[in-house]
């Protein structure tokens, strides 16, 4: 039987998210590179297409990994067990990766693990007795999951439309010079628990980061006012920006961290969620329980996974080669993309790049909304051979559309170069199209 290279919505038995999309059908994948059905092949330029896949495709220590484990054992539940995979992961990750943290959580996913990040925050107030605290202060242009917990965290309502009503009143802020002082307005509101936020700005603004004023502004707020910082890595996490988490590279630490995409490579699907000495002893000296989980957290096999991952990264050097290779990596897509008029803006930290789309006929303003640039711009991308993977946040007012680039930590120069080349390519063909458009 033929296996089709695309199938659409009324060819096939699953649910896909876009109803009006032909879905290129995936057989195998090695390295960056991805295969087709019909025997195409993909350049993979952004880890998987959700900045997951750190360590390249078919990892045959991993895949080793993970295939002993489960002929000792796959899954127990986390509430009635612990496993030595879990226990040794927790150690592991906190001695090489995160050694400010004290406490880690695993769970299955980035929403989970930022969904357990409001719990544990609005635990530790109640035990400490503020049950008053319940509010999340935010950026407004952020991303959190898809969660209805972790979907309140946006100010973002062309993304919570039409969930509004399920979603918590939470408060935000929009980016730029007046973040301090549209904080200091929040906090006028004594019921504020928390300060959220990504330390780098993943899908929504990719690689940005507030000025250090901005760090150190929130540091010196978070000790006068008592509200909790939790940051979202659950892009940044595990080497993305150049060092094993973001906040490292800040004049700050948070009180909660989460991390996600990197810590299973697309082995497993595997989050956590990691905490400070203060928000442990917190429920330890009150209620002595962590009332949130879910069915997969903690388990064995993913727990493996993430050990064989933590391994590859720290023995081949690959935070480091992030850290090293990302400015010039920056730079050469900036140079690459320097005569297009529809690229505003080549933001990059470690192998997490951003390009910043503009309309092409003045250089700044966003792109109208019904050219669905981010759409055009992955559908060319794939007709160039490349995958990417843009955002259309034009709607809510505080970005446009964004171009992501986050390649394998694996990926050589002569791949980076080649990634570089099509990236720019493609965006030459799409301004054109755009142009044709617009006139």
């Amino acid at each position: 039987m033929s296996v089709a290279a695309e199938i659409r919505s009324d060819e096939t038995s699953v649910f896909p998210r876009f109803l009006d999309l032909a879905y290129p059908n995936v057989e195998r994948g090695e390295g960056v590179r991805l295969w087709l059905t019909d025997g195409r092949e993909i350049l993979d330029a952004c880890s998987g297409g959700a900045m997951v896949t750190c360590l390249g495709h078919g990892v045959r220590d991993v895949i080793d990994a993970a295939a002993a484990q489960a002929e000792r054992i796959s899954y127990v539940y986390n509430h009635h067990f612990t496993n030595d995979a879990q226990e040794r992961l927790a150690e592991r990750l906190l001695e090489v990766a995160a050694p400010e943290m004290a406490r880690v959580r695993f769970v299955s996913g980035g929403s989970e693990a930022n969904e357990m990040a409001l719990r544990l925050v609005r635990q530790y107030h109640v035990d400490r007795g503020e049950p008053e605290r319940f509010r999340i202060v935010s950026p407004a242009q952020a991303y959190h999951g898809a969660t209805m917990g972790t979907l309140g965290l946006a100010g973002r309502p062309a993304l919570q439309r039409p969930f509004q009503e399920y979603l918590a009143p939470h408060l935000h802020i929009p980016p730029g010079e007046t973040a301090l002082a549209e904080l200091d307005r929040a906090l006028e509101d004594d019921s504020v628990a928390a300060f959220v936020c990504e330390p780098v700005t993943a899908a929504a603004m990719p690689a940005y980061s507030p000025p250090d004023e901005f760090w150190r502004g929130l540091a010196e707020r978070r000790e006068r006012h008592g509200f909790l910082v939790v940051f979202d890595e659950v892009v940044t996490g595990m080497g993305r920006v150049g060092s094993w988490f973001a906040y490292q590279q800040l004049p700050i630490e948070p009180d909660v961290v989460s991390c996600g995409k990197g810590l299973g490579a697309g082995y497993a699907p595997l989050a956590a969620v990691l905490c400070t000495e203060n928000v442990y002893e917190a429920l330890a000296n009150g209620s002595r329980e962590l009332e949130h989980g879910h069915t997969w957290d903690g388990a064995p096999l993913p727990c493996a996974v993430g050990l064989a991952v933590l391994d590859q990264l720290e023995s081949r050097g690959l935070v480091e080669r992030v850290r090293e290779r990302g400015p010039s990596l920056r730079d050469e897509l900036e140079a690459a993309v320097r005569d297009l008029h529809i690229a505003r803006e080549v933001r990059g930290r470690g192998f997490l790049l951003g390009i910043e789309l503009v309309d092409p006929r003045d250089g700044d303003s966003f792109l109208p909304d019904e050219l669905h640039a981010a759409d055009l711009v992955d559908q060319v991308a794939y007709e160039h051979g490349v995958l990417v993977t843009s955002t259309h946040s034009t709607p809510d007012g505080y970005t446009g559309d964004q171009v992501v680039v986050a390649p394998a930590f694996t990926a050589t120069d002569e791949e980076l170069a080649e990634m570089v080349a099509r990236v720019a390519e493609a965006l030459e063909d799409v301004q054109r199209r755009v142009e044709e458009a617009l006139a």
